[in-house]
């Protein structure tokens, strides 16, 4: 009997490996169409350059955000691919997390791709719609979050994280810029028809530190604040290696994402094909 019931434990945990490992193929070749069609969609424009004579007009901190990120005939970022270790949480503690994001800039979209401890997770704004899912173990779909309230918040996130990609905060037929202080300055931004828009705050040097919005959390508008630090020269251009982001609630802030970018990368549009080995730290 004991040898019986052993034998059946052993199928059971075989069966139950081969599963995992089926759906994170599965998962892996979702993800891997879902890059492909995010580049497919979006046009190159780094033919495109950058001269300081597009910022003469804009806001005071906006110049001078440009002006320390940009070199002049810095060509535009068409497509970024970045990796990304940190931390996340979704209440109290903190779990490690690793990462991979992909963005479009002609045709404004990304896909996020994130795992913690047991879970796997796939946010992506792509054709003006957004979309987050989560799985258990790569196989039990527990969130699946789209609609109206994803729309506007994936693309907030887009606009949010373009300090990773300066030359797509500069100012065009779908975004402009609105004068507040010397030290911030209100952006708009339209996509398809979606407009959003949120507040840059700049220090001294030039550099963006924070971007404060109001996103969907659930059904409900709630205050949000990115921030970003740790700039690095990449390809010219100087941009943010450390992002937070914060929920502004009545209750007090909170905090649930800290991602420390490993390498990033511009105008690549594929995927990475493996992931640095430190990913946690």
């Amino acid at each position: 009997m004991f040898r019986e019931i052993c034998i059946i434990i052993v199928v059971v945990a075989f069966v139950l490996i081969i599963t995992i490992l089926i759906g994170g193929i599965m998962v892996k070749s979702e993800l891997d169409k879902d890059i492909e069609k995010l580049f497919a969609a979006s046009e190159n424009i780094s033919g495109k350059v950058y001269t300081s004579k597009q910022i003469k007009d804009l806001p005071v901190p906006v110049q001078r955000y440009f002006k320390h990120s940009l070199t002049e005939n810095q060509s535009y970022v068409s497509y970024v691919r970045l990796q990304h270790g940190g931390e996340f949480r979704a209440s109290k503690n903190w779990v490690s997390i690793k990462g991979e994001e992909y963005f479009t800039v002609q045709k404004p979209g990304f896909v996020w791709s994130g795992d913690v401890p047991y879970f796997s997770a796939k946010d992506i704004y792509f054709d003006g719609k957004g979309n987050l899912k989560v799985k258990l173990l790569s196989l039990i779909k527990i969130i699946d979050v789209k609609g109206e309230e994803a729309d506007q918040g994936e693309l907030l996130r887009w606009l949010g994280e373009a300090p990773l990609f300066p030359t797509a905060l500069l100012p065009s037929e779908n975004l402009r810029w609105v004068p507040i202080d010397n030290d911030s300055a209100k952006v708009i931004f339209t996509d398809k028809n979606l407009t959003v828009d949120g507040i840059f705050y700049f220090n001294e040097e030039g550099q963006i530190t924070q971007f404060k919005t109001k996103r969907y959390k659930d059904k409900t508008l709630e205050n949000f604040t990115g921030y970003c630090s740790d700039y690095r020269t990449v390809d010219g251009m100087k941009v943010p290696f450390y992002l937070e982001a914060t929920w502004n609630l009545e209750s007090g802030d909170f905090s649930y994402a800290k991602f420390r970018v490993k390498e990033i990368e511009y105008n690549n549009p594929s995927k990475f094909l493996k992931y640095p080995c430190d990913t946690h730290k």
